[in-house]
């Protein structure tokens, strides 16, 4: 089964139950697999990880595909329960460890007072933070963007949304991050 399908596709065969909903699973862990650990990687920075979060993400999708209404994109649905299991889990194995399991997403330079005090680890936090705080499109445009380094059309082909919008959400994000970040710097 190498050949794409059409969401509108697997979503009547995983409905039809059987082998037909094992094909359509099968086609979404190898076609949306790669795509989701990488979106997953940027959070986590660690492969075991990301695996394990990665497949607590297609066990919720098994179990809630017959509730996928269609409302978004099937790639949307999945990246939003991604998103929310890597926040969660990331959360919860800090709690369980005692330390943060993050390393450094922006490189700090020197000569900034603030950012010369400031750890790469809490710059890491604070930026996750700032993107925790975004409306879903904004912080799934943000994320494919900035940390899968997305093309904009191959974003707009995954989102089924124009490059205008796409590029006017990355600004939008960018900047609420920006204040974000310096609000919580000069704090």
């Amino acid at each position: 089964m190498t050949e794409r399908l059409d969401e509108k596709t697997i979503i009547e065969l995983f409905n039809q139950g059987g082998s037909s909903a094992n094909d359509a699973f099968t086609h979404i862990v190898i076609h949306y697999g790669p795509i989701l650990y990488n979106q997953i990687r940027g959070m986590a920075r660690n492969h075991e990880l990301t695996n394990d979060i990665l497949q607590n993400v297609f066990i919720k999708v098994f179990q809630n595909l017959p509730k996928f209404k269609g409302d978004s994109a099937l790639y949307t649905w999945m990246y939003r329960i991604a998103r929310n299991e890597s926040l969660n889990y990331l959360e919860k194995e800090k709690r369980r460890t005692g330390v943060d399991i993050d390393t450094p997403i922006l490189e700090i330079i020197a000569g900034h007072h603030v950012l010369d005090a400031t750890t790469p680890e809490l710059v890491t936090q604070i930026l996750q933070e700032a993107i925790s705080t975004l409306p879903e499109k904004q912080a799934l445009v943000f994320e494919m963007k900035y940390f899968q380094d997305l093309k904009y059309a191959d974003i707009s082909q995954k989102l089924n949304t124009s490059e205008g919008a796409l590029k006017a959400s990355f600004h939008h994000a960018k900047k609420k991050i920006e204040a974000f970040i310096l609000t919580k710097l000069n704090h």
